[in-house]
């Protein structure tokens, strides 16, 4: 009798921690898995470039920092100087299948001026700099076709300047740029308006800007 209770009890015991074990793997199995992809935009001044890509949908995260230099960990202060090499960027962590990376590009040039090397509005220097920095292949292709693009329908009136490279290291900027435009929004609006940038998006886009 006991060593039937002993059986029955094993029994039992295996038979709930199937149930525990099948019960875990079907959490897994039924969560959806999504894909985070990441893009790379410099467009002068990194406060300037959050807000627009904040807006879309899928979009994860956008970090304003700097890349495109030669100098490790730069602090602010090193990169306004010009002496680093590196521009003032974000970087764009997002789902694809909710926004793609023809849709960000799209974005990128409806809130830069491409025409004018080495200044973005009122900064100037090889820091605001505008620049697609791909991080594969088809981000380099999608890339030079709206480029190409964009350059033949002589909307600028002047020749596309912005460069198409390889990303390489990104060095996210100190904290109190992140979401500046948030986190300071009056001295934010005073410099955009202050800054002729949306003047100029409005003079080239008009309405098609918020497209």
């Amino acid at each position: 009798m006991k060593k039937l209770m002993s059986i029955l009890i094993a029994m039992l015991v295996t038979g709930g921690m199937h149930m525990a074990l099948a019960g875990e793997a079907g959490k897994g199995a039924g969560a959806p898995t999504r894909k985070i992809e990441r893009a790379t935009f410099a467009g002068g001044c990194f406060w300037c470039m959050e807000p627009p890509f904040e807006k879309l949908k899928g979009v994860d995260a956008v970090i304003s920092g700097y890349t495109g230099g030669h100098t490790e960990n730069p602090k602010y202060g090193e990169v306004t100087s010009g002496t680093t090499g590196h521009a003032e960027a974000v970087e764009v962590h997002y789902d694809p299948a909710q926004t793609t990376y023809a849709e960000l590009l799209d974005v990128f040039w409806r809130n830069i001026d491409p025409t004018t090397k080495d200044r973005q509005f009122v900064d100037t220097g090889s820091q605001y700099r505008t620049a697609v920095f791909y991080h594969s292949e088809e981000q380099k292709r999608l890339a030079e076709d709206s480029k190409k693009k964009l350059d033949a329908s002589g909307r600028f009136g002047k020749p596309i300047v912005t460069e198409i490279l390889p990303a390489g290291k990104f060095y996210p900027a100190e904290e109190y740029h992140q979401d500046y435009y948030k986190k300071s929004a009056t001295r934010y609006k005073f410099y955009r308006f202050n800054s002729g940038r949306d003047q100029y998006l409005e003079r080239i886009w008009g309405k098609e800007k918020e497209k």
